[in-house]
């Protein structure tokens, strides 16, 4: 009995197995698509007059007006420069993919090591084309989850 038990839960879990937002399934025509050197040109979500977010846990979201960033789709590295004159310069290497589902997986590694970088941003990709694309960010702010929009552009 207690092993038909430990089947019929086992059974049970396996079915329930959902599936992963970091679906590591790679979709490498939209990796291509945004290779190269790009720019955001804004940074938009709902009270952004009124509201200060920290993005990326690095600077305020306005910071990141004009960063500058650059995908290399063959290894999936990459990096970006914060040079805003109202905030503090920053500059990281990243590692990012795209996956089948739509979303841009990032880690920001800080010289790190990838591997040693155990979190990062899943982000859904939206507009995208040769020359923009627009990443979107879910936060939450006052108990409600709001869609911050990166919007990149081929420099």
């Amino acid at each position: 009995m207690k092993k038909v038990l430990l089947l019929l839960l086992f059974v049970s879990l396996s079915a329930c197995k959902s599936k992963s937002i970091t679906n590591t399934k790679v979709d490498n025509k939209s990796e291509r698509t945004i290779k190269g050197k790009f720019i955001i040109s804004s940074v938009t979500y709902p009270g952004s007059d009124y509201i200060k977010m920290n993005s990326f846990d690095i600077a305020d979201s306005k910071c990141f007006i004009g960063s500058e960033w650059e995908f290399i789709s063959n290894n999936n590295k990459g990096s970006f420069t914060i040079d805003n004159s109202s905030c503090s310069s920053f500059t990281s290497p990243i590692t990012w993919y795209m996956n089948k589902e739509g979303n841009f997986v990032m880690k920001i590694l800080n010289d790190a090591k990838s591997k040693k970088v155990t979190e990062g941003y899943i982000l859904k990709v939206a507009d995208l084309t040769e020359t923009s694309f627009q990443l979107i960010d879910k936060v939450n702010v006052g108990g409600k989850l709001v869609e911050v929009v990166y919007e990149f552009k081929k420099n």
